[in-house]
């Protein structure tokens, strides 16, 4: 044999050794695609709430969700069924929608829509009783990675991935006068949700998101919440280490208001680290990443980082299971006081209700739900209010985005997998 032969077979031999490592590493790392077997008991696991204190608010009940005839589309072709208490119920208010983000209520209730799947802005009107979507309108079109929609003082913010845009003087049936971009040149790839809000001190806010897993960003716009005025200007970052913020909402005190957002953890530490996160967001604050997650815990890849971890970073309000997406939140009433409120407000006043979009890569699914946190308990965790996107089967056929009351007091829910809005109403058993 030469010997050239011999380091070609060495070559060829170490070649093997580092696919097959690589390969192990691959599995133990993401093993979602595995999952063609998941037994009852871990889908029970997700969807129902075994380890809360007992009450009717917590007991979830299969039903069937309503569906209009002209919504009967898609997946909605045939009957669906979803886990919710008792005394509530779930109808698809709009379907044949394409990749649904986030949406906005006018001042006439009807509802503007991110159609990321279709990069457009949609509006759509109530019919008289409330019970589907009419009309829909397009109000722009050929957008960037749409996500998010913010109607503000007659005018609608919308959230590009690559800039901040208005339109102006947005009217019920879904014309504005003119349209401006504010802010342009946003950092893309990685995370591309650009979430913008209007603040209650007449200032935006945007999240932007990492640009990768797990590192150090170069661009000090990435994984931070910024700040401008409403013109756009004076653009700068309110807090950092926020790995992927996708939502957050403002909650009014007595004399300010509170930032609370949802913060997504990396990826491949283990099925269950690190967690999502719920923080309250402050000025000039640094929430952990990339060097740290949790309650004040490093990173494996930055050992030196453990000391810093513990004393100058802001640590969770709440932790959330991993893996499961958090992205839309809103509290029952959060700065709207000409809202109505028909959830019982007794048991839900303090609660913050998150969208789960649902996992990618856990070895056992978990999220494809909508859940609440009692946020007067100081350690509370989240108790499941609708489930059923991941079916009795183990199938995922829904993925909710986000989650927002109307002024009427009933509760609307996105969901970009299934292209779907879905209506939530309360109605007190007799």
């Amino acid at each position: 044999m030469t010997k050239s032969l011999k380091v070609s077979i060495a070559v060829l031999v170490v070649l093997v050794l580092i696919f097959l490592f690589l390969a192990v590493l691959f599995i133990t790392k993401n093993t979602s695609f595995l999952n063609f077997n998941i037994s009852r008991q871990e889908v029970d696991a997700n969807n129902q709430n075994s380890q809360v204190e007992s009450d009717t608010s917590n007991v979830l009940f299969a039903q069937q969700i309503v569906v209009p005839d002209s919504n009967k589309v898609g997946v909605f072709a045939a009957p669906q069924t979803l886990n919710l208490p008792q005394a509530f119920t779930i109808s698809v208010w709009a379907a044949g929608l394409n990749a649904p983000r986030q949406i906005d209520f006018t001042n006439e209730n009807n509802i503007v829509v991110a159609e990321r799947g279709a990069d457009s802005i949609k509006f759509i009107k109530q019919s008289q009783d409330g019970t589907l979507g009419l009309e829909t309108i397009t109000i722009d079109s050929n957008l960037d990675n749409v996500h998010s929609v913010d109607y503000y003082s007659g005018d609608l913010y919308v959230g590009e991935e690559s800039r901040i845009v208005v339109y102006r003087d947005l009217t019920e049936d879904g014309t504005y006068t003119n349209k401006e971009v504010l802010i342009d040149n946003l950092p893309q790839g990685g995370h591309w949700s650009r979430t913008v809000k209007v603040g209650p001190d007449n200032k935006l806010y945007i999240t932007v998101g990492s640009s990768c897993n797990l590192c150090e960003e170069a661009d000090g716009r990435r994984a931070a919440m910024l700040t401008a005025n409403l013109d756009g200007s004076n653009l700068q970052p309110y807090a950092t280490g926020l790995r992927n913020t996708v939502d957050f909402v403002f909650k009014s005190t007595p004399v300010d208001f509170k930032i609370w957002g949802v913060d997504n953890g990396r990826d491949l530490i283990g099925d269950d680290l690190p967690p999502d996160e719920v923080n309250i967001i402050s000025q000039g604050l640094n929430y952990g990443w990339p060097y740290c997650y949790g309650q004040g815990i490093n990173n494996p890849e930055y050992p030196e980082r453990s000391g810093y971890c513990k004393t100058e970073t802001e640590i969770p309000a709440f932790n959330l299971q991993a893996h499961s997406a958090a992205l839309g939140l809103t509290f029952l009433v959060n700065d709207d006081l000409t809202q109505k409120v028909k959830f019982p407000q007794q048991i839900f006043k303090d609660d913050l209700f998150i969208a789960f979009h649902g996992s990618w890569n856990r070895t056992i699914p978990t999220g494809y739900k909508v859940v609440r946190v009692n946020t007067s308990k100081p350690a509370g965790k989240e108790i499941n209010f609708i489930t059923g996107w991941l079916n009795d089967q183990g199938q995922v056929w829904g993925r909710p985005v986000d989650v927002k009351f109307d002024k009427n007091g009933d509760l609307y829910i996105t969901d970009d997998y299934a292209g779907a809005i879905y209506k939530v109403q309360y109605s007190p058993l007799r």
